[in-house]
């Protein structure tokens, strides 16, 4: 087979007459050497692949040694690429630039995307962020420059829009630091979420470990139509697979059915794959995926994409480890929740539970866009219906909020009149940016404690997630229900089957949406707002003020003292759900992403005390009196005495956050005891030099309690695949001995003995 290598280069610095992507210099897309390795792999093991084995075993370090087994072998790769957001990027960074090292190793991009609050609209948010945060975005701007990182500059758009449009292609791996990064698998690219450590392992170089994923089959049959969106499908699934049944799973789309979602549908359904905990999510190669790239200026990739196909879709007769199948023809509209995003129910179902559940069936605001949710696709059939409810004389009872997902998006919508339809139906138009997706709302509208009921496009609504409003009940669906349930004001509407009442008092039914799937026009590439990382860059200075509220340089974790760990406290035992959003917030936290010491003190506030059913009120068991969950681990900490966390099934699901990590660790933590866990959140404790471990017999759970000292005894010999020990001293004196289960392989209990994977890295220069 011959070499197919791409190699592209541009002119970074001009703006872009349509829409391009901003590779760097010497960025090469090689198929043959994808290639070459699959053929390595599918020889070793004598069977056919799924598509997704394919791509991840095509970027094995060492294809030929590398021991393979689903579920089982932590597997050595070679990323082709990173990508960060502007709230991960800043502990990345810091975290790279203690590693010493001159330039990243391979293209990587910073995304300002996060940090912008959703207050009056678009162009007065931005402008107040740019404020707000600029020292923020100066320290990113100048690290980028500094070690060679591109640079989306805040109103560029949301990072996994601006990664369809530029970065993911056929084939690609892709490590990005925000667990929705698995939204490029709509381009049949493997992208997958991180922490900000794991980002900083490929941009040394150094091979990236995951441990072999499983792989669920989703078989689609039928083809979409009427009010049926691509966002049904993963409300769908998430349903029937929950929130932890895509763990250590890769799930790839695959059947008749996929020709009829489009690239950006396919998108929206692996974006929202993270709420299932899967590793990531996938769809084969095809012409929707062609047509995309051509239209975003990348007709070279998709002819050589054609040119490879074979290895861009799954070979036949492959096995997957389970299969769901789902008829598209038949499934109908969808929305989940409240305060879980796989708690599924059909729109026809959801005014009748809501009555039932005593959920509030007003509908108080509506919000469509977000990563999940903001293609040009998307923006068309929402305004289809906008126009409809404009012709008969009626707007929006619920408020209404519109986040186009990238400056691309902005400026299209803009130039084609969806952006007027839809502020003319009483929209607001927010900046490109994560906005109230993740808790960056300011919002007025009701107070604190108020029970009331939002309805959005976005991928997460757990409790507090949008508007930090522990009483607010999300609905998650797709843009075209929210925008029906915004115009009728109530839950209790089912577009399909139930009539509106005009201006002039005549009953009618809305259409179901259309929409192109892209514009006709081409896209308007809007202002240009990619930096591109200068050629030389020894002049420039990053500067981090040893005076700043919002940025700190990293201290190393100390290393491990050889011995046991002896009598840590319990500091909290968490009760039920605990996401990364419970262990380390969001919304008005982000601001201090940067600065370890002042975001720790938003460490376990929303977690639940079992012994009281508190939030942010534990038993300070060295003084007796109650106290915020951060300040009595500073105490602790102040004192000499190390603690545990105890929790529950799937902790730390949710965010890649690693500073639900990080702060656990800086706060003088050593042990996350749980029944299991999500796989980022697990693998970034280890990072930090935590001991993430889980209950052997789940029920031991309920054996410690608030006020226990526990040891983990068996650290001279910690070793992959060997259980430790746990010692559980009651304060009536007596004693349970627990087995706890690990899953740290070779290279990871280095990171323990090390202090830090970070520490590690060091030792090895």
């Amino acid at each position: 087979m011959r070499t197919q290598r791409l190699h592209v280069s541009a002119a970074f610095n001009a703006k872009p007459k349509v829409a391009m992507s901003r590779f760097e210099p010497g960025t090469s897309i090689s198929y043959e050497k994808l290639h070459e390795n699959i053929d390595i792999v599918r020889k070793r093991l004598n069977r056919p692949l799924t598509l997704s084995e394919k791509i991840v075993y095509g970027h094995l370090d060492d294809p030929v040694g590398q021991d393979i087994a689903r579920g089982r072998t932590y597997l050595r790769l070679r990323p082709d690429r990173v990508a960060m957001q502007d709230a991960t990027a800043q502990m990345a960074m810091l975290q790279f630039i203690s590693s010493g090292l001159p330039k990243v190793a391979v293209p990587s991009t910073i995304h300002c995307d996060h940090l912008i609050e959703a207050q009056i609209g678009g162009v007065e948010d931005l402008k107040r962020a740019k404020e707000v945060n600029q020292e923020v975005y100066n320290f990113l701007a100048t690290a980028g420059a500094k070690y060679g990182v591109g640079f989306w500059k805040p109103g560029s758009g949301i990072i996994h829009q601006i990664i369809l449009e530029n970065y993911a292609y056929p084939g690609v791996l892709l490590i990005g630091t925000d667990s929705h990064t698995p939204n490029g698998g709509g381009l049949g690219s493997i992208c997958i979420g991180v922490g900000g450590a794991d980002a900083v392992d490929v941009m040394a170089g150094i091979p990236w470990e995951l441990k072999c994923p499983n792989v669920i089959g989703v078989k689609l049959t039928g083809s979409l139509s009427g009010w049926t969106s691509p966002k049904d499908v993963i409300l769908k699934v998430a349903g029937i697979l929950t929130v932890k049944g895509g763990t250590g799973a890769i799930v790839e789309y695959h059947g008749p059915g996929v020709d009829s979602i489009s690239c950006t549908g396919m998108a929206t359904i692996c974006n929202m794959g993270a709420e299932i905990g899967a590793t990531t999510s996938v769809f084969p190669y095809n012409h929707r995926m062609k047509t995309y790239l051509n239209k975003t200026g990348r007709a070279d990739i998709a002819a050589l994409a054609d040119e490879h196909k074979d290895d861009l879709v799954p070979d036949k007769g492959c096995k997957y480890d389970q299969v769901i199948e789902i008829n598209l023809s038949e499934l109908k509209p969808h929305i989940n929740g409240p305060f879980t995003p796989d708690l599924a129910h059909p729109v026809s179902e959801i005014g009748a539970v809501a009555e039932k559940n005593g959920w509030p069936l007003e509908v108080k605001v509506g919000l469509i866009g977000s990563c999940t949710n903001s293609s040009y696709e998307d923006m068309g059939r929402a305004a289809s219906l906008a126009k409809q409810a404009l012709d008969k004389g009626l707007k929006c009872k619920a408020a209404f909020t519109v986040t186009p997902g990238s400056e691309q998006i902005r400026a299209t919508i803009e130039r084609d009149g969806f952006s007027k339809i839809l502020r003319d139906v009483g929209g607001v138009v927010l900046a490109n940016a994560c906005g109230p997706c993740i808790g960056q709302w300011d919002r007025k509208d009701v107070k604190m404690g108020e029970k009331n009921t939002i309805v959005t496009s976005y991928n997460r609504n757990f409790t507090s997630r949008n508007d930090a409003n522990p009483a607010t009940h999300a609905f998650v669906t797709s843009p075209e229900i929210v925008t029906a349930l915004a115009i009728a004001g109530t839950l209790k509407f089912d577009p399909e089957t139930d009539y509106l009442t005009a201006a002039n008092g005549e009953k009618f039914k809305l259409e179901p949406p259309n929409g192109d799937e892209l514009p006709a026009r081409d896209f308007d590439p809007g202002q240009d707002t990619y930096q591109h990382p200068p050629a030389e860059s020894g002049s420039v200075m990053v500067d981090v003020s040893p005076t700043s509220t919002r940025l700190q340089l990293l201290e190393p974790f100390d290393k491990w003292n050889g011995k046991d760990l002896e009598d840590l406290q319990v500091l909290i035992k968490v009760k039920g759900k605990c996401t990364t959003d419970h262990i380390s917030a969001a919304g008005p936290w982000l601001k201090f992403r940067g600065h370890l010491d002042n975001i720790s003190n938003n460490m376990l506030i929303g977690a639940i005390n079992i012994e009281n059913d508190a939030v942010n009120k534990i038993k300070n068991r060295l003084t007796g009196e109650y106290g915020g969950v951060p300040d009595v681990a500073r105490h602790y900490k102040a004192n000499g005495l190390s603690w545990v966390v105890v929790g529950d099934d799937n902790y730390g699901e949710g965010s890649s956050r690693e500073h639900a990590a990080l702060e656990p660790r800086h706060l003088g933590g050593r042990v996350i005891l749980v029944k299991s866990f999500a796989r980022i959140h697990e693998t970034n404790l280890k990072k930090q030099g935590m001991l993430p471990l889980t209950f052997t017999d789940p029920t031991d759970y309920d054996k410690i309690r608030p006020d226990d000292k526990i040891s983990i005894t068996g650290l001279a010999t910690f070793a992959p695949g060997k259980p430790l020990k746990g010692v559980v001293k009651h304060g009536d004196g007596s004693q349970d001995i627990i087995t706890l289960n690990h899953t740290f392989n070779e290279n990871q209990v280095e990171w323990f003995h090390a202090g830090s994977a970070l520490n590690r890295m060091k030792e090895l220069q």
